[in-house]
Formats: structure tokens, C-alpha cells, sequence
């Protein structure tokens, strides 16, 4: 069973940047895609970005494409998302997620069902 906790959600103005950061523990292997989705009012559930744990292979939808990164620290079992250049439509309440396959997390649709796991959520809010 794997746990995830995310932290580092915030509010900044548009342009400014936010680290998140995801801890996970319980069973961690190196086949596992850890990454993040987003959920906002009025919208569809949005893929983020994706790492898979065995080869640091990333995975990002286009709207973040350029000015999100996602990076993992394998002795801490992090894995973090820098979101720079944020926009209004940035806002949302961000997941820390696992899956087999990094496109179940990163793929058009964000299936609940197809995800091993999933963090509490953390809130970003990107106003001026």
C-alpha cells in the first residue's frame, strides 16, 4: 500500500513560482509513475505531470509544458513540482498521485479508478 502526503501549496500573484512536494511511503517500487493531477471548479480533472520512479522518465501536459518540472529524490521517496511563470488558470487544487502507467496520471482522462493512490491535495491559487 502506498501513501502519499503533499505539501507546499500557496497563493502568488501571476508570474511568481511554487514548489510542491510529495512524500511517499509504504511499498515504492521502481515501476511505479508518481506524479500529479489537478482538480478546478468548473473543470475537467487535468493531468499534470508524470516521473516514472525507475528511469526519471517525465511526462507533462501542454498547458504546463515549459514551466513545470518534475524531479524525485529516490533516498527521500520525493517527488516534487516546480511550477514557475504561474497563471490565474493555474488555480487548483493539486494531487500528488501513483500509478502503473505514467499515462493514467498524465494521460487525457484522470481515471480515479486507475490510480493506486492519491495524497490529500494541496490548494495553489495564483491571483493578483
Amino acid at each position: 500500500q502506498v501513501q502519499l502526503a503533499e505539501s507546499g501549496g500557496g497563493s502568488v500573484q501571476p508570474g511568481g513560482s511554487l514548489r510542491l512536494s510529495c512524500a511517499a511511503s509504504g511499498y515504492i517500487v521502481s515501476t511505479y509513475c508518481l506524479g500529479w493531477y489537478r482538480e478546478a471548479p468548473g473543470k475537467e480533472r487535468e493531468g499534470v505531470a508524470s516521473i516514472y520512479v525507475g528511469d526519471g522518465r517525465t511526462r507533462y501536459a501542454d498547458p504546463v509544458k515549459g514551466r513545470f518540472l518534475i524531479s524525485q529524490d529516490n533516498a527521500k521517496n520525493t517527488v516534487y513540482l516546480q511550477m514557475n511563470s504561474l497563471k490565474p488558470e493555474d488555480t487548483a487544487m493539486y494531487y500528488c498521485a501513483a500509478a502503473r502507467l505514467c499515462g493514467r496520471i498524465t494521460g487525457p482522462q484522470v481515471n480515479m479508478d486507475q490510480l493506486d493512490a492519491r495524497g490529500q491535495g494541496t490548494l495553489v491559487t495564483v491571483s493578483s
